[in-house]
């Protein structure tokens, strides 16, 4: 059986997904698909050409501003060494975040390394590209059709007891606005 990707793009989700739950526990993942890319739009970019659009950064904000409302003392943030991923996690995160290059090999060992990078008691948030939220998905079963990470989404996995991934949810770039309006930190 496929496993589903739930939307969280509402307060109400995020709580009946055990989101806020998991995040107040330190025990969730969530992968951030970059925003939204320069070579690949006809917005105006924010220099270099290898990085995102304006309305990229504004998504960014956006998703910043919603990951504030969750909390972020107990969070660990890594980021991919491309310049996309760099730009995106300085307007999520006030603090600059360390680029990881492992962040950037979207294969088949991306999965157990995000959870190898998983401390016990603290969220983990990783600003990556979407071949490597595709890997994490197809490993915890996903259905091809189901799997799709938009410029500036999240994918929320938390650990079981044992350890083994789970995937809570999904939320879009627009949703991160609404999400505002729920419960804060």
């Amino acid at each position: 059986m496929a496993t589903p990707l739930t939307n969280l793009g509402s307060p109400q989700q995020m709580q009946r997904s055990g989101a806020y739950e998991q995040w107040a526990k330190g025990a969730v993942i969530v992968l951030v698909r970059h925003a939204e890319r320069c070579d690949r739009s006809h917005g105006a970019c924010l220099g270099d050409p290898s990085g995102i659009t304006v309305a990229g950064s504004q998504a960014a904000d956006a998703l910043g501003d919603g990951l504030q409302r969750l909390g972020l003392a107990s969070t660990d943030t890594l980021v991919s060494p491309e310049v996309r991923t760099r730009q995106t996690a300085r307007f999520i995160f006030d603090n600059p975040v360390t680029p990881q290059p492992w962040l950037a090999r979207c294969d088949s060992s991306f999965a157990q390394a995000a959870l190898d990078h998983k401390r016990a008691g603290r969220n983990l948030v990783l600003v990556t590209h979407s071949g490597c939220i595709d890997q994490f998905e197809r490993q915890l079963g996903v259905a091809a059709g189901e799997r799709s990470a938009a410029y500036a989404s999240a994918l929320f996995v938390t650990l079981d007891e044992g350890g083994k991934p789970r995937i809570l949810g999904q939320i879009q770039a627009n949703a991160w606005r609404r999400l505002g309006k729920g419960r804060q930190a």
